[in-house]
Formats: structure tokens, C-alpha cells, sequence
């Protein structure tokens, strides 16, 4: 048996960011060499012709899942190929079904028990939908594939302490977001959270601050309903498990560093009231983490940067810091 986890890690869209990522990866692997064993799902000639373009000499190997890693601290290539090239800065509908076949490979492995932990760099969501492909996200297109009823998609910034920030709603227009903060998705989404907590970061009780809906957590009733009468009895019932939560709290209170700090994980009702803020504390630096699933599954917090990888002097400075993150934090979620 390997000595160390196996990571499996798409790279996400070919004309995005990801490659030279997975490039920058390749060669901090080289150097300092990650406790795992390291596989890019990928096409095999792109994340190659990319590593050369930013001027870095990437250490690829091809896979053999019948093997054991190879030596050297090479990183592993299980090859997915393209059906158009890619341009850098120019995403082809074309390519979306490779993409969806790494996830779909991936995921499978995971789920399988052949890898140990899932790590995903992004995707370009509209380019996937151009193609035909109801594709919504990570987060849903996994729990989908695994036949999980409900997954929480959290992220977490690795300083000391460090800010977790879990969702009830993940990628919906913000017209659709009253109707979808339900007592049940606010009540399993706490229930998730808490379990997780415990059982992946080893934090036995966790404390869980919830925000409001509205402005000033709907000001008693004068700025909206939804959180005497959709979020207290969710927390009602949280309490009655005996998890320990605190709200509904305005939304600009709760993220202040002296209240946060405080907490272990903060639910969010959706995405643009939690996330930015968590982006701005870990300076680029997050993880995106899928609680639920039934295996480990990280990602970058940041999307494909298309401008970026327009331009090959730019992608040179790209930082490589939350993919590294996001390696980091599945291996140590695996290894427990």
C-alpha cells in the first residue's frame, strides 16, 4: 500500500488559469514534496505546453494507478485529452465535455475509495452551460453524482484562527434567494456543518454563528420575516441537538475580527453575503471545502482568471497560493 494519500486533481478549464497552476504545483512538488501521492487530470500535451510557456520545467509522469508513485517527486498526468486546443484567455465549448469527463473520473475515484481526496481547480461554469451541460457548480454537480441529498459548501482561510464560512444557498441569482432559505436548508445545513467539523477538523463542539437574511438580521420584523420565521426555528431546532449556535446576526456585525474569532464557522445565507468577505481575510489564500460528500473534496477559491492566462507574461505572476492550500488541507483531512 502507498505510504501517503492519493490526491486526485483536475485542472480545470483548459483556457483558464488551472494549467499553470497545476505547473506551479509540479514544481513546489519537486522541491518540497507533499506528503501524497499527486495526480492532474488533464490533457497530457496541454498542462505540458503551458508549464514551458510560463517557463517552468514541470516534473509530469504519466499515471499508472497499478504503481506506485514515481520517483523524484514528479507529479502524475491521467490523461483526459481535449477535442479542440485550447487558447489561453478563450474557452471552446468544444472542450467542455473533457472537462466534465476529469470531474466525472475524479469523483468516481474518490467515491470508489481509489483516491483519498478530490482537488479542484476552476471551471467556467457558462461555458460548460454553452455547451448543453446543466452544469451549476462543483458543489452540485458532485452531490448529484453521489446521490447526496444535501452538501455544505464552505470556505476556510488558513491563518491562525482561522475563518470558516459555510453556505445555506450556493449559485443562484439573488431574486431566487429568500425563497430557497428554508427552515429545513437552514436546519440541515447547520446540522452538516456541525457534524463535519467534528468528524473532518477534529472540533468536537463546535461554536456556529448563523447571520440573518436581511439587513441588521430583518431589524424585528421591520426589514423582513424570513428570520423570526424562517431562521429562529432552525436555530430552535439546532439547539434542541444540542449544537451550539448563536442568531440570527447581522450579516456586518458578525464578520468583525473580535465577534468572528469567537465562533468556529459562520453560515452565511448565500453566496455574496459570506464569501467576499472570507476572499478579503485570506488575502487569496482559501479553501473551498464540500462538507458531506461521502469523501474529501477541496478547491481553489478563485475563479479561471481568463484575462490572466490571456497573456503569457501575466500568467507568470499568477499566484499558485490557494491551490497549494487546498492540496495541503486534503491531505491533512485525509491523513486523519
Amino acid at each position: 500500500m502507498p505510504a501517503h494519500p492519493t490526491l486526485a486533481i483536475t485542472c480545470g478549464e483548459p483556457a483558464g488559469i488551472g494549467p499553470e497552476l497545476c505547473a506551479m504545483l509540479a514544481a513546489r512538488h519537486a522541491l518540497h514534496h507533499f506528503r501524497a501521492r499527486l495526480v492532474v487530470l488533464g490533457d497530457d500535451a496541454l498542462l505540458r505546453e503551458r508549464a514551458r510557456r510560463i517557463g517552468i520545467d514541470a516534473r509530469y509522469a504519466r499515471y499508472d494507478p497499478l504503481a506506485f508513485a514515481p520517483a523524484g517527486g514528479a507529479i502524475e498526468l491521467w490523461h483526459h485529452p481535449l477535442t479542440a486546443p485550447a487558447v489561453p484567455g478563450h474557452p471552446d465549448p468544444t472542450n467542455a465535455r473533457s472537462v466534465l469527463s476529469t470531474l466525472e473520473a475524479g469523483c468516481d475515484a474518490c467515491a470508489t475509495g481509489a483516491m483519498a481526496a478530490l482537488v479542484t481547480g476552476p471551471v467556467q461554469k457558462s461555458t460548460m452551460q454553452d455547451a448543453g451541460i446543466p452544469f451549476l457548480g462543483h458543489t452540485e454537480f458532485f452531490a448529484e453524482r453521489t446521490g447526496t441529498p444535501r452538501v455544505v459548501m464552505m470556505l476556510a482561510s488558513r491563518g491562525e484562527p482561522p475563518l470558516r464560512v459555510a453556505l445555506v444557498t450556493t449559485h443562484l441569482p439573488l431574486r431566487d434567494v429568500p425563497a430557497a432559505v428554508t427552515r429545513e436548508a437552514v436546519s440541515e445545513t447547520i446540522e452538516i456543518l456541525a457534524r463535519e467539523l467534528g468528524a473532518q477538523f477534529g472540533i468536537a463542539r463546535p461554536r456556529i454563528a448563523v447571520c440573518g437574511l436581511n439587513p441588521h438580521a430583518g431589524e424585528g420584523g421591520h426589514l423582513g420575516r424570513e428570520d423570526i420565521d424562517v431562521i429562529v426555528p432552525a436555530l430552535e431546532l439546532a439547539r434542541a441537538r444540542d449544537t451550539d449556535v448563536t442568531g440570527p446576526l447581522p450579516a456586518d456585525t458578525v464578520f468583525v475580527p473580535d465577534i468572528a474569532q469567537r465562533f468556529d464557522a459562520i453560515v452565511a445565507m448565500y453566496h455574496d453575503q459570506g464569501l467576499p468577505v472570507l476572499k478579503a481575510a485570506s488575502f487569496g489564500h482559501g479553501v473551498n471545502v464540500t462538507l458531506g460528500l461521502p469523501f474529501i473534496r477541496t478547491s481553489v477559491d478563485h475563479g479561471t482568471a481568463l484575462d490572466l492566462a490571456s497573456d503569457a507574461a501575466r500568467a507568470k505572476t499568477a499566484d499558485a497560493g490557494s491551490l497549494v492550500a487546498a492540496v495541503e488541507l486534503a491531505i491533512e483531512l485525509a491523513e486523519k
